[in-house]
């Protein structure tokens, strides 16, 4: 099933066809939205049969991302995701809540959310033959690409501010990561990791710059739809709260509800 049928840009709406872009828009430089095809997902896939997995992963959401399935069976690139939920009573009873989550997504193999996005973008990488994949990080990012990559075999880069910690560095490093640390702050390693992407053609995983990252993050969404919402009934509005740095995670949630309710 082809699932993946182009982009479109969060800015202007324009729509571009597999192939034409990458990143962002070329007109305005807006985020882009992977596009679905919504009815081959409907015809193909009933939701029971995603239910009714043994996948303890975000590989259990397959028929609904943009990517193959790239392997690495009994490595931590199948550990990303499904991560538990907890409702602890007393800290709902201190709160004053009749209802009360926390995902925990500690337990992701780098024991951050980041290593959703890299899972995917590990399996857009081996599909499009990226030999190379980039990006800069202070540390979780990048230990996230570190990680994945390192489970299927994959060439990283990590872009990394001098000042970054040096206990993220070394997790880079055991994970076999190329690191290149930058005398500057986040955003110079961030530019020179674009540089890099564009004059030696190795793939970009950046945080708000590769639309694959949202890809891997809405994963969180189906989750919280899989194990909190649908088998129960609300009489109002559920309400999300994440920490945020860029808002990648907060736009990845926002996608994967999207495409629920299109389904």
């Amino acid at each position: 099933m082809n699932k993946f049928s182009g982009y479109r840009c969060s800015l202007c709406g324009r729509q571009y066809p597999v192939g034409e872009v990458q990143y962002t828009c070329p007109r305005d430089g807006g985020n882009l939205d992977v596009l679905l095809d919504y009815a081959a997902i409907q015809r193909a896939i009933d939701p029971n049969q995603i239910r009714a997995s043994q996948e303890a992963s975000l590989w259990r959401y397959l028929p609904l991302l943009p990517v193959d399935d790239p392997g690495g069976l009994q490595t931590p690139l199948r550990a990303a995701g499904w991560t538990p939920v907890f409702s602890p009573p007393l800290l709902r009873s201190e709160s004053g809540l009749r209802s009360l989550w926390i995902k925990d997504e500690s337990r992701n193999p780098t024991a951050s959310f980041k290593d959703r996005a890299s899972a995917v973008v590990v399996g857009r990488a081996a599909e499009i033959k990226a030999d190379i994949v980039v990006t800069a990080s202070t540390g979780n990012a990048g230990a996230a690409l570190a990680g994945m990559a390192a489970a299927v075999g994959q060439k990283a880069v990590i872009f990394a501010p001098k000042t970054a910690p040096p206990a993220k560095v070394a997790q880079l490093l055991v994970f076999g990561a190329k690191v290149l640390l930058v005398d500057g702050n986040y955003d110079q390693a961030f530019d020179l990791s674009l540089q890099a992407a564009n004059e030696f053609g190795w793939y970009c995983r950046n945080t708000g710059y590769n639309p694959f990252t949202l890809e891997g993050k809405k994963t969180a969404a189906f989750e919280i739809w899989e194990t909190v919402i649908s088998n129960r009934s609300f009489d109002r509005p559920l309400a999300i709260f994440v920490s945020v740095g860029d808002g990648n995670i907060i736009s990845g949630l926002h996608k994967g509800f999207k495409d629920l309710q299109a389904l």
